[in-house]
Formats: structure tokens, C-alpha cells, sequence
């Protein structure tokens, strides 16, 4: 979904800019990590002040944060924690609780040294095989939904030539049944002399 949003920001970013979608090229079409803190500032800003998306405000926030720290943690393999919670807009203690309970909820593989300040990520890359089964799986599934379509075309083609061949018997048996205007015959017509 966040793939579609994306080309769609791309495709409409000359004729419309806010800071939201800003946010989003900044971060997934760009990867400029500080100009994406910058509009994820202004984002809160608008958000504050807007009557109706005030109500969506802390969830706008945490989901962007977590999409920010996301990209930023796939990109880099050692994460300073106090570049990251200042870039989250957030305070050091507060940043820091954030991120570990964001690695301990999602499950990520890094780990967190208190010495240095720092995460430490541990790339986990899907082996070419396990890439090939989950790509054929997909594909499986497309043709699966597309046989069903062609199926389900197929059924209804049948249906129409089916009921037209059953209206043309019809048509035939109610030609022969209207009266036709007889000649009077030959033989009647002799004898009546």
C-alpha cells in the first residue's frame, strides 16, 4: 500500500505539495533523512492546528515515526541514537525508550549498546531461493485469479449461446404455428362450378 502512495506522490508532486507528502518523497523517493525530520516537524505543526485531522494527530506521529525509523534502520547498519531521536523530533530519553521498544516490538535483529549510544542492525537478507518461492507464490496466485476469470467469461459466453440457440427453436415453432392465408384449392374451387 505504502508502494501505491508513493507513485502516486510521485506522479501529482508538480501540481500538489503539502508537508505530508513531502514527508513521504522525502523519505522513500529521496532518502534525505534530514529533510524528512524537517517536514516531519512542520507535519506536526499542521496537524496541531488543523480542526479535523487534530484527532488523527498522535497516530499520524507514532506511524510516522515508525516508517521514518524503519527506512533509516534498513539503510544504515549502525545508528546513533541521539542523531535518530533528534531526527524523530523527540527527546533523548524518551527517543531512546521509543527505539528499543521498537526493535523489541517488531522484532528486529539489532541490538542496542548503551556504551557507544548506539544500535547496532544485523541485515537479515531472504536467501535467492526463499526470494524465488515467495515471488512464485504470488504468481500462482495471479494466475489462479486469472483462470477463474476466464472461467467465469467462458461460462457466461456459454450462457448467451446457449439461450440464443434456445430462442431460435422457439422462433421457428411459433412461425409454423401463426395461420397463414390459404389459397383456396383448385379441386374446391372446380367443384363449387
Amino acid at each position: 500500500m505504502m508502494q501505491d502512495l508513493v507513485k502516486i506522490i510521485e506522479q501529482v508532486s508538480h501540481s500538489y505539495r503539502d508537508p505530508v507528502t513531502e514527508f513521504v518523497e522525502a523519505l522513500y523517493v529521496d532518502f534525505d533523512f534530514d529533510r524528512a525530520a524537517a517536514k516531519l516537524e512542520q507535519c506536526e505543526d499542521v496537524l496541531k492546528k488543523d480542526f479535523f485531522l487534530t484527532v488523527a494527530f498522535d497516530d499520524f506521529v507514532e506511524n510516522a515515526r515508525f516508517y521514518f525509523a524503519e527506512v533509516y534502520c534498513r539503510i544504515h547498519k549502525r545508528i546513533d541514537l541521539a542523531g535518530l531521536t533528534r531526527r524523530l523530533n523527540m527527546k533523548q530519553e524518551e527517543g531512546e525508550k521509543w527505539i528499543v521498544k521498537l526493535i523489541r516490538d517488531t522484532r528486529m535483529d539489532a541490538k542496542v549498546d548503551f556504551k557507544d549510544n548506539s544500535v547496532i542492525m544485523n541485515p537479515t537478507y531472504n536467501p535467492v531461493y526463499q526470494q524465488v518461492i515467495e515471488r512464485t507464490k504470488a504468481l500462482v496466485f495471479r494466475s489462479h485469479v486469472l483462470n477463474g476469470a476466464i472461467e467465469k467469461r467462458g461460462l457466461s459466453a456459454a450462457k448467451k449461446d446457449e439461450s440464443k440457440q434456445d430462442q431460435k427453436p422457439k422462433q421457428k415453432q411459433q412461425q409454423q404455428l401463426k395461420p397463414t392465408k390459404r389459397q383456396p384449392d383448385a379441386a374446391v374451387s372446380v367443384a363449387a362450378q
